[in-house]
């Protein structure tokens, strides 16, 4: 039997259940496909419920993990194979090299001296990278990642050169003894290309919920400065598009639960930029559970934000750049055109396990959550559960803890 706990997802839910059951005295291995921990709160400008910026908690639970021995986190990991059951589990984690010494060498000077360039997926394909490089200032591990096999010839001659990096480093395999599991494997935004109708991938000025994150965020590729792709020009009239993609048997099934508050939030984004800019957003049904009810009231009292109950059918894009909307309105009964500079869809937010592989012998729906494992000593925090915002992911991670601390305790 062991006692070791595993939390496979580095993301905010998977970060408090490893830390909650670490400091009351368990081992916690982490497992992240990613070069960096942290998951979509990173690529956030500001979060619920206090607005704040992703390093303001992201921050505090590194700290704790640095300081906690009890805590070994894995990066660029998966699992691929897990054998056992409750209590006595052994799991197959497949690691891929990372090619640079394991301290925080600062790669600044290195980096920004390669020639080549590739799109930035942490940007959501808005800008590029190097193929040295950190995906945020206050990224964790602080250790940069070396893109092998995105190199120009010219730049591995530059990074063989430098002692902290290890071209011939392979990938490798790892066993873990676990008593128990926590799967805690986040969300991704749902590919808004599949969207055909609504423009995204194909229409410069229509973009989506998580890429005006990023344009929002002072690390972003604007620096902060919200701007049309096309042209860079501050955008005066900006429409959201509510369900881009959910609450659609064609799409996603689900309400994903945080896309009207996104909008919310972002519309205070354009505001506080351009307090002359008219926001319109269009939706099924505006939901704001619970305490975000306040929120959407303060918001919505900006007398240049319009609300206009409708599905939105089309989109297509103008010579000048602009993008207009076709509208069936729900309360007037009658389809319109509405003419954007800077269009939004709320893309909902997708299971990670609906694309990805299910080592774990788990039952995933057909939307990709996850509904049942508990009687296998395997459970489940965060999204990879049910849509939820920040705080009610750090409540599930808690949650999971605690159900994975009493079975290794054989209760």
């Amino acid at each position: 039997m062991s006692n070791a706990i595993l939390v496979v997802g580095g993301g905010f839910s998977g970060l408090t259940a490893a830390l909650e059951a670490a400091e009351v005295g368990y081992d916690v291995f982490i497992v992240e496909k990613s070069p960096f921990l942290g998951g979509r709160v990173t690529q956030l400008n500001k979060y619920f419920p206090k607005l704040c910026p992703p390093s303001c908690g992201l921050e505090i639970q590194f700290q704790r993990i640095k300081k906690n021995p009890r805590i070994k986190f894995f990066t660029q990991a998966t699992v691929q194979e897990v054998t056992g059951s409750a209590g006595d589990y052994t799991v197959k984690v497949h690691l891929e090299p990372r090619h640079t010494a394991p301290n925080s060498a600062d790669f600044g000077l290195l980096a920004s001296s390669l020639n080549g360039e590739v799109t930035n997926e942490f940007e959501f394909g808005m800008t590029t990278r190097k193929a040295l490089y950190l995906s945020a200032p206050f990224a964790f591990p602080s250790r940069y990642v070396l893109d092998k096999e995105n190199l120009s010839p010219e730049d591995q001659i530059k990074v063989a050169g430098s002692a902290f990096v290890n071209l011939n480093e392979e990938a490798r395999d790892i066993e873990l003894t676990v008593g128990s599991i926590v799967l805690a494997t986040g969300w991704k935004p749902y590919d808004a290309t599949r969207l055909e109708n609504l423009g995204a991938g194909k229409i410069a000025n229509c973009i989506t919920n998580m890429q005006l994150e990023r344009l929002a965020s002072p690390h972003g590729p604007t620096d902060g400065v919200i701007t049309r792709p096309s042209d860079g020009e501050a955008p005066r009239k900006i429409a959201f598009v509510q369900c881009a993609g959910s609450r659609d048997e064609n799409h996603l099934n689900f309400c994903s639960y945080i896309c009207c508050m996104a909008s919310l939030k972002q519309a205070q984004y354009l505001r506080e930029q351009y307090p002359n800019a008219e926001i319109t957003i269009y939706y099924i049904d505006l939901r704001t559970p619970g305490r975000y009810e306040n929120f959407r009231k303060k918001v919505t009292e900006d007398k240049k934000l319009r609300l206009i109950k409708g599905k939105v059918a089309a989109v297509e894009a103008d010579p000048s750049g602009d993008v207009i909307l076709e509208v069936e309105d729900a309360v007037k009964g009658e389809k319109r055109k509405y003419r954007h500079d800077l269009v939004v869809l709320a893309t909902g937010m997708q299971p990670s396990l609906a694309a990805d592989d299910n080592p774990y012998g788990v039952t995933i729906d057909a939307d990709g959550f996850v509904v049942d494992g508990e009687d296998k000593g395997i459970f489940v925090a965060g999204c990879a559960k049910q849509p939820l915002d920040v705080m009610r992911s750090a409540q599930s991670g808690t949650s999971a803890a605690m159900k994975a601390i009493q079975t290794v305790r054989g209760r």
